[in-house]
This record gives structure tokens, C-alpha cells and sequence, in this order.
């Protein structure tokens, strides 16, 4: 048999009627039958194949299945750090409003007392205070001889460190969502915010830079002392270069709900997770 011929046989069997029948095994008894050409059975495979895709797409995009295909995990796992960070304010609200409604109850019920304040002459504080603070001959001779005795070891309580305790203020309330990492060159973190939270400067200092991104955000830096604290991902900034801010005054406001800082101490990175309380 020819190309030529094989061709016109396969559209002749395409074009011919087909007829599928459903039996009994056991009788032989016609149950169902269908009248199909073979281009009827082949469509009706392709709609089959379609509607079936389609009930597989619908699945997928429509139910919890679609959190296990890439690129959705990172959108989950956002909005379960944003549900816990709500979580966490209804919670501490709840226990406010707990204590508070507590408090009436206990005051309604006769519980708590009003305070009462005795008045104190301050001529009697200052006289108490001045004897309080005299010394006796007997306890002046003990002094003296202890410090004799003990001279060398009370050396030791003298010796005092003199380098300022710095108390770090967080930045912004929100919840670290990528970490300190030298080894990935990574020098500072990222901390998820609410919308629009205000940005707030860590230590007292003096703004040195206000720079406008080519991400359509702004950045700024601001010295104290030996450290350099940077903010990045800010929509609007409140302080402008030379302006010097207090510990805990807000400066800017973030861009969205994140917020890019770092800390940096006579020109070397520091770790924030390591000295800010986030």
C-alpha cells in the first residue's frame, strides 16, 4: 500500500460511523450504545482533556493546594508573621482591657481603699535625715579600723568601669524576617512593620544623609558618636540633614511594611539582633 493510499484510508476511517456498545457479560444484553465518527471519538477525547485540565486548574487555585507550588510559600509566610504580630496586639489589648475592667470591679465591690497620706513637717525629714547620717565615735573608730585591716581588698571596689551603658531603642515595632549575616555580606536587618509604622532613631545623633533611592524610597543616616545607624525603605522623611534627634524620636515613616537597618561602629558592622531588643 502507497503513502497515497494509506492517507485516504486513514480520512476514510476517520469519516466512517462507529458504534460503541456496552454489554452484559453474561447475557450478552445491550445496555448502552453510542453512534461515533472517528473524528467525534477524537473529539470528544480533546474536550475530555480540556475539562479535565480545567477542574485541575480550578483545584489548584482555588484550595490550600496551591500553597505547596514555588512562589507561594513566601506570601504565606508573610501574612502568618502579620497575623501572629496581630495575634500578639489583640492579646496584650485583651489583657489590658482584663486588668482594667478587674480594677473597676474591685473598686465597685469595696475592695480597694483610698490611699491615705500623712503630712510630714519637712523640718522633722531634714533633722531625721541629719541623724540618720551622723556618726558615733564607736562607729567611726570601726570604720577606721576595717578599712586598716581591709585596705587592700577594698581597692578592688574602686575600680570602676567608666565606659558609657548605651541603651539602644528598636528602630520600628515589627518582627525580624531576615537576619544579620556577614557570610552572605548581608550587614544589617529586615523587619517586617505595620503599614506606615514610624521610624524611630536608636540613639540620640545628628542626621548626616537623607538620600533619595532609585526604588522610589528614601534612606538616612545618622551619626552618634562612634556608631552610624542607617534606615532604608522610607516613604517620608521627617528630619533633614543637620537636625539632631533625641533616643525614641521618630523620624520617618516606612515605606509599606518593611523596613531596612543597620548599625555600624567605627566603621565595622554590627549585628542589631545582638544589642536592640526587637
Amino acid at each position: 500500500m502507497t503513502e497515497e493510499k494509506k492517507k485516504r484510508h486513514f480520512w476514510k476511517r476517520l469519516s466512517e460511523k462507529y458504534r460503541i456498545s456496552v454489554l452484559d457479560e453474561k447475557t450478552l444484553t445491550e445496555h448502552l450504545h453510542i453512534h461515533l465518527m472517528g473524528w467525534g471519538a477524537i473529539v470528544a477525547a480533546a474536550l475530555l482533556f480540556l475539562l479535565t485540565m480545567g477542574i485541575f486548574s480550578l483545584v489548584i487555585l482555588y484550595t490550600p493546594v496551591k500553597n505547596y507550588l514555588p512562589g507561594y510559600s513566601e506570601d504565606i509566610r508573610q501574612q502568618l508573621v502579620m497575623e501572629s504580630s496581630r495575634v500578639d496586639s489583640l492579646g496584650a489589648t485583651l489583657e489590658t482591657q482584663r486588668q482594667y475592667l478587674n480594677i473597676i470591679k474591685q473598686v465597685v465591690a469595696g475592695e480597694v481603699h483610698t490611699d491615705t497620706v500623712q503630712s510630714l513637717d519637712s523640718m522633722y525629714i531634714i533633722t531625721r535625715e541629719q541623724l540618720l547620717e551622723a556618726k558615733n565615735e564607736a562607729t567611726q573608730e570601726f570604720i577606721a579600723q576595717y578599712e586598716a585591716k581591709e585596705k587592700d581588698n577594698l581597692q578592688l571596689f574602686y575600680v570602676v568601669n567608666t565606659a558609657p551603658v548605651l541603651s539602644f531603642f528598636r528602630p520600628a515595632h515589627g518582627v525580624i524576617m531576615q537576619s544579620f549575616s556577614k557570610q552572605d555580606k548581608r550587614y544589617g536587618v529586615m523587619i517586617q512593620t505595620p503599614n506606615k509604622e514610624n521610624v524611630t532613631s536608636v540613639l540620640a545623633g545628628t542626621v548626616v544623609s537623607v538620600n533619595y533611592e532609585i526604588d522610589n524610597t528614601y534612606s538616612m543616616l545618622v551619626q552618634h558618636n562612634n556608631y552610624l545607624s542607617v534606615y532604608r525603605h522610607i516613604s517620608k522623611v521627617m528630619k533633614q540633614v543637620g537636625d539632631v534627634v533625641q533616643v525614641g524620636e521618630s523620624i520617618a515613616i516606612v515605606n509599606g511594611q518593611q523596613l531596612w537597618f543597620e548599625l555600624w561602629q567605627d566603621g565595622k558592622p554590627v549585628n542589631p539582633e545582638e544589642v536592640i531588643a526587637f
